[in-house]
């Protein structure tokens, strides 16, 4: 029978002395940490001068971490309101931005019309070029959510209409818009100016003192 021995192979001596020296550092750190972790858990009163020592500069290096996170705190608050009060003045500023931009158009014809009137064209010519552009600038206008008030025909509502003065007119209602003197508006839905009118009166009413 034959017997085979299987031989172990030896670590080099300086592989040997690297994994004895980790071990050695790694029991010194667990130490040092259990050592630490003791010391924390010991009341004040019973703490070594040195170990106060050490425990106050444990304290002073928190604060001091603390405070620096402070200062960088309230730095980063002071930048985000300068940025969010600098957002906030661009919108007021530029919020009429698109509406301008869509009046520019207006403006030139505007131009090309009292230029043409220069030039001695036809009256008739200038009142269709001021027609267009009264027509765009309203179109413009519309698309900005105003919408003009219903008047001529309706009935007087003191919520849109402002009534400047009435007139007999025996063949409508008392109190039906007659005419539109200046015409009212409103933006998305709501009243900003109303409409100047006159409204219609019975020849019978009594007169108003």
């Amino acid at each position: 029978m034959v017997q085979i021995s299987v031989m172990k192979k030896e670590k080099p001596e300086e592989q040997i002395k690297e994994d004895s020296q980790a071990e050695m550092k790694a029991r010194s750190r667990k130490k040092s940490e259990t050592e630490g972790q003791v010391k924390k858990d010991v009341p004040l009163e019973k703490m070594t001068k040195a170990d106060l020592v050490e425990k106050v500069k444990e304290v002073q290096k928190t604060a001091e971490e603390n405070y620096d996170l402070y200062v960088r705190s309230q730095a980063e608050n002071d930048n985000m309101k300068k940025r969010f009060q600098k957002e906030k003045e661009d919108l007021a500023r530029y919020s009429n931005e698109s509406l301008i931009k869509q009046l520019l158009s207006v403006a030139d014809n505007l131009e090309k019309a009292i230029t043409h009137s220069k030039d001695g064209k036809s009256i008739d010519a200038l009142r269709e070029g001021v027609d267009l552009t009264l027509k765009g600038l309203m179109d413009t206008l519309e698309k900005g959510g105003l919408q003009a008030v219903k008047a001529v025909g309706e009935s007087f509502d003191p919520n849109f209409h402002e009534a400047v003065s009435g007139l007999e007119d025996d063949t409508v209602e008392p109190g039906t818009v007659l005419q539109e003197l200046q015409r009212g508006y409103l933006l998305n839905q709501r009243l900003i100016r109303p409409a100047k009118v006159i409204i219609s009166k019975s020849a019978n009413a009594p007169e108003r003192a």
